[in-house]
């Protein structure tokens, strides 16, 4: 890829797939030791470790800041008990709130298309509406432009 804004898109998105895939194993058994279990997970994946710094970002954000995003989450949901909601589209909100609740570098707008698409790839066809809905509902609650970075 020669244009630096595809790479960087096509490096974000691998990032947010490897922070996914890892957080839905944290939720189920959390690991010993974080830092450990985070690079023996990312060495058995197609690039090297640098390539997905993003999605250790996201990772360690999303662990650090997990019990405000769950409140967050719980008063977001309408009508929906928070323990009922699949562990990969608690991953996918996690990920996609803290993306726009601490990464001001990027457009929440860019988080919920990343969340959509993260859905439709690892959930079924409900959640990306679900997803959506949850995270519109946050995108109204910021206070800043969706589309800008600040």
């Amino acid at each position: 890829m020669s244009n630096p804004r595809k790479a960087l898109f096509a490096q974000r998105r691998d990032g947010r797939v490897v922070a996914l895939q890892f957080l839905f194993a944290w939720s189920i058994n959390h690991p010993q030791n974080l830092n450990e279990d985070i690079r023996e997970f990312i060495e058995t994946l197609e690039n090297p470790r640098e390539h997905y710094a993003f999605g250790e970002e996201l990772i360690h954000g999303v662990i650090e800041h997990q019990e405000e995003l769950d409140a967050k989450i719980k008063v977001l949901v309408h009508n929906w008990d928070f323990s009922r909601i699949a562990k990969v589209d608690l991953a996918i909100l996690r990920i996609s709130m803290y993306e726009m609740i601490y990464r001001k570098d990027i457009p929440p707008i860019v988080s919920i298309n990343e969340a959509i698409d993260l859905s439709k790839e690892f959930s079924n066809a409900d959640s990306k509406r679900f997803i959506n809905g949850v995270l519109d509902r946050l995108k109204g609650s910021l206070g800043r432009d969706a589309r800008k970075v600040e």
